[in-house]
């Protein structure tokens, strides 16, 4: 199978196997589904525009003012949305 080829599933393969099925994809495959012969479905990677699943996987790109978290600076947030601090 060639790298650019794309591997087809019938129903009942893709029902018994889709946890193979979804980490194949994750790992960048596609899949076809079949039904009957017939091309029905295709699972591709989704792309994430940004991977966040770290904490800190912001760490540098965020600044923040000294006082972000102030009584005032919350107070004024409060009062935009018609909340009492």
């Amino acid at each position: 199978m060639s790298a650019d080829a794309v591997e087809h599933f019938n129903m009942h393969d893709a029902k018994t196997h889709l946890s193979r099925i979804i980490e194949r994809v994750q790992r960048g495959e596609e899949i076809i589904i079949d039904r009957a012969g017939t091309p029905v479905a295709k699972i591709i990677p989704l792309r994430r525009s940004v991977d966040r699943r770290a904490v800190g996987s912001l760490a540098g790109q965020i600044e923040l003012a000294d006082d972000w978290d102030s009584p005032e600076t919350n107070a004024e947030i409060a009062a935009d949305f018609g909340l009492s601090a």
